[in-house]
C-alpha cells in the first residue's frame, strides 16, 4: 500500500505525463507536495520505482513513465482529434451509464454484438454528450494509439468524421473495425496503428461509420 505523499506524487506525475507534457522537475513535484527538500522528492520516487508504480527510463532527462495506478482509479483517454489526454478519476464519483455492445471484432456488425443486458458505468460527463456506447477491444490493430488489447472505447454515434479520427467502421455491411480514417484520391483509407498491420484502402460505398472514440478505458488492478 502507498503512503499518501507517495499516492500523492504519482497522481501529479501522471497527470503531467498524461497531458503531454514531459515529466515534472523535482522543484516542480517539491512545491506540489509542499515538501521542503527534493531529497524527499528523490526517496518518494525510489520507493514508487520499488513498488512497479513508475520506471525510470534510460538515456532520456527527466524521463519516467507511469506502469500501474493504486486501486480504486481508472484511466481514460480522450482521443478527439487525434490529440490524447487522460485523466484520474475516483471510482466514488457520480457515473454515466451506457451500454456495452461487447467486443468490437471482425465478422460482427455493431447491432449483431449488442447485448441489451450489459451496461457500463462512466464517470460523468467524461465523454460528453450523444449517443454514447462502449465496446472492448479485441486486438492489437491499434497499440501505437495507446489502445491496447482488452481495453474499453467509448464511442460516440454518428455517420461522419474527419480524417485522423479513430472510428467504428462497417465494411461491406459485415466487417467492423476500429480504425483511423482518412480519404486519399477517391478513397477511404481505415489506418491501423500497428506497423505489423496493413491499411485496407476501400470506396466509400463500402464503408459505413458507425461512430467516432470519445474516450478509452483502463483499469488497473
Amino acid at each position: 500500500m502507498l503512503t499518501k505523499k507517495q499516492k500523492e506524487l504519482l497522481l501529479f506525475i501522471h497527470e503531467r505525463l498524461s497531458s503531454g507534457e514531459i515529466a515534472p522537475s523535482f522543484d516542480e513535484m517539491k512545491n506540489a507536495l509542499g515538501l521542503k527538500s527534493k531529497s524527499g522528492i528523490h526517496r518518494l520516487i525510489t520507493a514508487l520505482v520499488e513498488r512497479g508504480y513508475i520506471q525510470r527510463l534510460p538515456h532520456r532527462a527527466r524521463a519516467l513513465e507511469v506502469k500501474k495506478l493504486p486501486e480504486g482509479y481508472i484511466l481514460y483517454k480522450n482521443t478527439n482529434n487525434i490529440t490524447q489526454k487522460s485523466e484520474l478519476t475516483p471510482l466514488t464519483q457520480s457515473v454515466d451509464t451506457i451500454p456495452l455492445y461487447g467486443k468490437i471484432a471482425a465478422g460482427s456488425p455493431i447491432e449483431a454484438i449488442r447485448d441489451e443486458g450489459q451496461v457500463i458505468d462512466i464517470p460523468a460527463g467524461m465523454a460528453g454528450k450523444g449517443d454514447l456506447y462502449a465496446l472492448t477491444v479485441d486486438g492489437d490493430s491499434m497499440i501505437k494509439a495507446g489502445i491496447n488489447d482488452g481495453d474499453t472505447v467509448i464511442i460516440k454515434r454518428q455517420q461522419n468524421a474527419r480524417d485522423g479520427d479513430i472510428v467504428v467502421a462497417l465494411i461491406d455491411g459485415e466487417e467492423v473495425t476500429l480504425k483511423r480514417i482518412y480519404r486519399k484520391e477517391g478513397k477511404v483509407v481505415l489506418q491501423p496503428e500497428n506497423d505489423e498491420y496493413a491499411p485496407k484502402v476501400l470506396s466509400p460505398e463500402q464503408v459505413e461509420i458507425q461512430g467516432v472514440i470519445s474516450s478509452l478505458i483502463r483499469t488497473y488492478h
